[in-house]
């Protein structure tokens, strides 16, 4: 049966993943409608990551009192706020504004929402109540941005963010219906917060995703010219190739939160692995368009099978205080998502080619693995939920 509730909350995701991604399939159109060079429009993407890594904490330590219910509707209310407007821009310095404004319900609600999430499910079904939220987010790769750049194609561009902030409005609603009163933590404060997410083990959780993130962007940032330089792949079949990728992320993130029930750290372990597995199969095979559609299938299950025990670790170890923790884990995602796409521009520009970024993306891959079994020896074996 779906629950109201974990299906309100994906729609909210499915809306941050589209507005997120969008702009990127439609720079070409931002910058000649406005005047700008592509370069310049591309900024806008970087401002919202930007907006992401700020506004997680701010957002989160400014509300830490306010209600959950409460809190996640004005996230969306920003949100829907943020598209509208983008919508209504008519010149660079405003869509600017408007980028900004956007992203700063993003780290928030992905971290409320996950200990959100987590709370209205029975305790063992915490990391599948993660995963199903972020769904929202998978479904937007494979179909929402697609659509998002048709519209802008078919309607302009402005007609794509109509269309996302009409989303936010539904989220809204959703989750006004669907979602209990919850109460703030008692006890909440900024304090409380910080005073958490300075311990140890929580930074070193944070660290570990920065690394898993890191080892899936590497290759991600660059995988349409590794596609058509080692694959000689026509602008059809990298299309292709990534709505298979992101078929893979959709699959990889049911994989991770079933498994991360039973145990968070082996599903890291494991999906860590796989990914220094398939990277590395795929830097050698990457000449065949066959394997090659196998392996990014493959490579998205990986990747995306990490994020709901990545996500679950950090909750965990804040313990009573896992709101900032947790908006702070979005952070670290577009934190590697940066230290990732700068690790493979650093082996394109030392002229080692394309093919050498996906061994670089399971380096990335080997260095989280190798950090989780450090951290494994330093604490007692933990069971999805609880440590033991």
């Amino acid at each position: 049966m779906i629950n109201p509730s974990l299906l309100a909350l994906a729609i909210g995701a499915f809306g941050i993943g589209v507005t997120e991604f969008t702009p990127m399939g439609m720079l070409p159109l931002i910058a000649g409608d406005l005047g700008v060079s592509i370069p310049a429009a591309g900024l806008l993407v970087s401002a919202y990551a930007l907006g992401v890594l700020i506004g997680a904490p701010l957002m989160t330590l400014a509300f830490a009192r306010t209600g959950r219910r409460r809190l996640l509707v004005g996230l969306m209310g920003i949100f829907t706020l943020g598209n509208l407007l983008a919508a209504l821009s008519t010149s660079y310095e405003m869509l600017m504004v408007a980028r900004i404004v956007t992203s700063f319900n993003h780290g928030a609600f992905f971290g409320v929402g996950s200990v959100v999430a987590a709370s209205v499910v029975p305790a063992e079904k915490r990391a599948s109540a993660v995963a199903a939220m972020f769904s929202g987010l998978t479904i937007a790769t494979v179909g929402g941005v697609p659509l998002a750049a048709w519209v802008g194609e078919a309607l302009g561009w402005r007609a794509a963010f109509w269309g996302i902030a009409a989303i936010g409005a539904l989220a809204m609603l959703a989750l006004r219906l669907s979602l209990p009163v919850l109460p703030a933590e008692k006890g909440g404060d900024i304090r409380r917060e910080l005073a958490v997410v300075t311990r140890g083990p929580v930074l070193a959780a944070l660290a570990l995703t920065v690394l898993g993130a890191s080892a899936m962007f590497t290759v991600f940032t660059y995988i349409v010219p590794i596609l058509t330089t080692e694959t000689g792949a026509s602008a059809g079949f990298v299309t292709a190739m990534l709505v298979i990728y992101g078929l893979g992320l959709t699959a990889g993130n049911w994989v991770g939160g079933r498994f991360a029930d039973r145990s968070v750290d082996g599903t890291l372990a494991a999906s860590l692995a796989g990914l220094v597995v398939v990277l590395l199969l795929f830097a050698g095979l990457a000449g065949s368009a066959g394997a090659a559609a196998v392996l990014i299938f493959l490579w998205g299950i990986a990747s995306f099978a990490l994020v709901p025990p990545l996500q679950m670790r950090v909750m965990e170890e804040a313990g009573a205080a896992p709101n900032l923790a947790s908006a702070l884990n979005i952070g670290a995602f577009n934190l590697g998502n940066a230290v990732g796409a700068a690790a493979g521009g650093l082996v394109i520009d030392a002229g080692l080619g394309t093919a050498m970024v996906p061994v670089a993306g399971a380096a990335m891959a080997l260095a989280g693995l190798l950090f989780l079994a450090l951290l494994r020896r330093r604490a007692p074996a933990r069971v999805a939920g609880q440590a033991c």
